[in-house]
Parts: C-alpha cells; sequence; structure tokens
C-alpha cells in the first residue's frame, strides 16, 4: 500500500473504541481527492465494514492494528 497507510491506521485506530457512526466517519475520512482514498481503501481492503448507520472495523482491521503495536 502507498501513502495513506500511516492515515488508514488513524482511521482504523479512531474505530478501536468500538463503532461509530456513519455520518461521522464520512464527515471525518470521506475526501474527494484520488490521491488520498482513506475511506475507500480501508473498505477495499476490507479493514472497516457499514453495518447500517455505523461503521466498523473489521477482524482484518483489528488485525492490522495489533500488527502495527
Amino acid at each position: 500500500m502507498d501513502a495513506p497507510d500511516p492515515l488508514i491506521l488513524d482511521l482504523l485506530t479512531s474505530l478501536k473504541a468500538g463503532p461509530k457512526p456513519y455520518r461521522e466517519v464520512m464527515e471525518a475520512w470521506r475526501t474527494s481527492c484520488p490521491r488520498l482514498p482513506v475511506w475507500e481503501d480501508a473498505v477495499d481492503l476490507g479493514l472497516v465494514r457499514r453495518d447500517h448507520d455505523l461503521v466498523a472495523l473489521t477482524e482484518a482491521g483489528a488485525a492490522r492494528l495489533d500488527t502495527r503495536a
């Protein structure tokens, strides 16, 4: 993964305490800049999931955080 990796880890860390409202996550992490697709990359990599109006870490996302520690 290229440059957004630290930003994706920041997104995962923000979800570590538990699910957050989708709207809140979108306000903080969605971008229209094609060079910084943090939200899109995290979803494509299977690191986060959307369950109705909540966003949560997947098992893969939690594992990714564990490998960073």
